[in-house]
């Protein structure tokens, strides 16, 4: 039995990886841990996609909005900043008729208007990457156990990106994102894929 199959209290058979609780109950969760989560992120639009679906995960699982993330990238033109930006009325009541996405109306205007947030960052000579890694220190911050779901810094990046203009970037989805991008290196101390232990050696 794969260790997706395992409660997330019970220890994986052996010679099976262990992963971070999260991971262990689906392989959809599995996957996406072993190769995504985590891994430093320095491209601007990627950074922002990925904001962008923590903020459709708001009151949700990542499961959920993990296994229709094919569809929120079809629907919103591949996360392209400038096509999102260019949505208008009509296209919010096609997505909110499109079964395959999160039809709520308040989170796909707050993408939208994320878009234009993002572009007027751009315009305005503020490199959405070098934004984001700079309020870090450049490399990313290696978290230990226990997990917070906030952090002081995360309700720091949480107030500027809304100065900014974004909406649905509050510190526990901010929080989120920083992990899932790498800002923070937060995999549990047992997981295989952790870089660095509580003693400070490397895995």
């Amino acid at each position: 039995m794969p260790a997706s199959d395992f409660h997330p209290d019970e220890r994986p058979p052996c010679g099976t990886p262990h992963r971070c609780a999260w991971a262990r109950s689906h392989p959809l969760l599995a996957r996406y841990h072993d190769t995504e989560w985590g891994v430093p992120e320095r491209d601007g639009r990627a950074l922002w996609e990925k904001l962008m679906l923590d903020g459709f995960q708001a009151g949700l699982s990542w499961l959920t909005i993990l296994s229709k993330r094919d569809a929120f990238r079809e629907v919103f033109h591949g996360f392209d900043p400038v096509r999102v930006a260019a949505m208008d009325d009509t296209d919010v009541a096609r997505l909110l008729q499109d079964a395959r996405i999160i039809r709520s109306r308040s989170k796909i205007e707050a993408t939208i208007g994320n878009a234009k947030a993002y572009l007027a960052m751009q315009a305005a000579g503020e490199d959405f990457s070098t934004f984001v890694w700079t309020m870090v220190g450049g490399t990313p911050i290696v978290g230990h156990d226990p997990r917070p779901t906030q952090t002081p810094l995360s309700v720091q990046i949480s107030k500027a990106l809304k100065v900014r203009g974004f909406k649905y970037v509050g510190p526990v989805i901010v929080y989120a994102w920083m992990q899932a991008t790498g800002l923070v290196e937060d995999h549990e101390d047992a997981c295989f894929r952790k870089t660095s232990r509580p003693d400070g050696m490397s895995a």
